[in-house]
């Protein structure tokens, strides 16, 4: 694991170090950022209760959710990741076992779907990856600034106005995420998970009150 690390925690917010330790990793290899789908499996049946919503997976990597929640019975996945060998070992991975599954290779800031086009977003450490650049946690630079609120707000572009969800899992709290995840005319839940050590799942949901 020691050999696949960045030199630097600013690496894993670049395109760069994920070619490169993907390309290191075999096709068969998995890592999920803090809770498995065995961890989350009742809260996310719980907010996605309908198994054929359209789900985008936003920086998929090679994590295990997809698979197991497809597993689950959600059929309908969209993975993406803006890593292209990624991309193309997933593909080949789950063609045959999991032929409904989409891999795209495609940057969370600019989602190349069309507008309310998927009724689940998901993110589970991808924001995490582009908070890394140098700077003050409290006080983040511009270009981390730029990063997240491109993401949310394609996201919520991508999303079905009626009931489109969009749910970020993290440990990052909710004085250093709020910032990102607040808009106009959206309901933000936030949900601390853990004992010991906390994770925060941030659920983000379109206002049917708003005008």
């Amino acid at each position: 694991m020691q050999d696949i690390l960045p030199e630097k925690n600013e690496g894993y917010g670049t395109r760069e170090y994920w070619d490169q330790r993907y390309s290191q990793e075999s096709e068969d290899e998995s890592f999920d950022w803090f809770k498995t789908y065995a961890d989350i499996a009742p809260i996310l049946r719980e907010l996605i209760p309908n198994k054929e919503a359209k789900i985008l997976m936003l920086g998929c990597g090679n994590s295990k959710l997809s698979e197991d929640m497809y597993e689950d019975g959600y059929k309908s996945i969209v993975n993406t990741d803006y890593s292209a060998i990624l991309i193309e070992k997933m593909k080949h991975k789950h063609a045959e076992l999991r032929p409904e599954m989409e891999w795209h290779e495609m940057d969370v800031r600019d989602l190349q779907f069309d507008a309310r086009s998927f009724d689940v977003a998901i993110d589970k450490g991808t924001m995490d990856a582009m908070m890394t650049a140098k700077g003050d946690v409290w006080d983040p630079p511009e270009e981390v600034v730029q990063s997240c609120t491109k993401e949310v707000d394609e996201v919520l572009r991508v999303l079905r106005r009626n009931d489109g969800i969009f749910i970020y899992l993290t440990f990052g709290q909710p004085h250093f995420r709020r910032r990102y995840l607040t808009r106009p005319g959206t309901n933000l839940e936030i949900r601390e998970l853990g004992d010991s050590f906390h994770y925060y799942l941030y659920i983000v949901r379109f206002d049917q009150n708003a005008t």
